[in-house]
């Protein structure tokens, strides 16, 4: 007598043979998860190592939490904690309603062919590379002849230094990511805005609803479940502040308000050559981003029976 265990194997089968194309499509995609996001995490053990070059990864020496309690008890462990979690926070603060608002403006406009230029206006900075972003930031605010501080030379005002002034950097960081991308995140809610049926609209309008009441008794509830998924999905990167816009944006002056956890990782793995130690900072920085997800996506299941999973 066949098992039971044996004949869900069999349907198994048989179902993936029927659907052969489809698992092949597939294919690809889970491959490159394998090879470039599985695979390279077996180079996690060296944050419980003792890296030495001519033993490798798996013959040198397990010295077990040593890379972490260094870490915690670094004199920089506070600084790079507050400006990661500060920057996050008020990117996230900042950025993530920028996009809903346009997304909600543009679903009001009429006039498509305004429409549209306004879309291709706010999505152009989108495709500029992160290097060119911040060589117009660099530009805009150079002290010498950058139009920020013509404007301020005009109103009577001293030229200021942006770029050295900590002060200034979360500010400049956040707003300047805001403007390169309001325009293409708004896409996926102006997607989700269409979706939702006229009908709703065309009853409120009888009932003599305006505008203002519709976009917040329709439009928004609408757009609600999208909202909440990419909103779960960026609090589960609020410690991955981005390496390459920080480092470009960051110099001496301006280390005590733009030292963030990827920056020092970079510093301590590649120029300084601790590797273990570089990768403990980078475990605990990635150990906390999937802690986040998980809570904040409970949180949201809980409450609003939306979540990720």
């Amino acid at each position: 007598m066949q098992s039971r265990g044996e004949s869900k194997k069999g349907k198994a089968l048989k179902y993936i043979s029927r659907n052969y194309d489809l698992y092949l499509l597939i294919l690809p995609a889970i491959l490159y998860i394998v090879i470039f996001h599985y695979w390279p995490m077996y180079g996690v053990q060296l944050a419980f190592k003792d890296y030495i070059a001519k033993l490798g990864i798996v013959g040198s020496p397990w010295v077990g939490l040593k890379h972490f309690e260094r870490f915690f008890n670094s004199y920089y462990f506070r600084r790079l904690l507050l400006n990661t979690l500060g920057i996050s926070i008020y990117q996230l603060i900042v950025g993530f309603p920028i996009p809903i608002l346009l997304a909600l403006a543009l679903n009001e406009i009429k006039n498509s062919k305004f429409k549209k230029t306004v879309q291709t206006i706010t999505y152009a900075p989108h495709f500029l590379s992160t290097v060119v972003l911040v060589g117009m930031v660099v530009s805009f605010l150079s002290p010498q002849n950058g139009i920020v501080n013509e404007f301020i030379k005009m109103s009577g005002g001293e030229p200021v230094y942006f770029m050295t002034k900590p002060e200034y950097f979360k500010s400049i960081y956040v707003f300047s990511g805001v403007w390169q991308q309001m325009g293409w995140n708004s896409v996926i809610y102006v997607a989700a805005l269409s979706s939702i049926n006229y009908e709703l609209h065309e009853a409120a309008i009888v009932d003599g609803a305006s505008r203002l009441r519709r976009i917040w008794h329709i439009n928004i509830p609408g757009i609600m479940p999208t909202i909440v998924i990419l909103l779960i999905l960026n609090v589960g990167r609020i410690m991955g502040v981005g390496f390459e816009k920080v480092f470009l944006m960051q110099n001496d002056l301006n280390m005590e308000a733009s030292d963030v956890i990827s920056t020092y990782v970079y510093r301590s793995g590649i120029l300084g050559a601790q590797y273990s130690f570089a990768s403990a900072v980078g475990l605990f920085n990635s150990l906390i981003n999937f802690m986040i997800l998980i809570t904040v996506n409970r949180i949201s299941k809980h409450v609003s029976e939306t979540s990720l999973w």
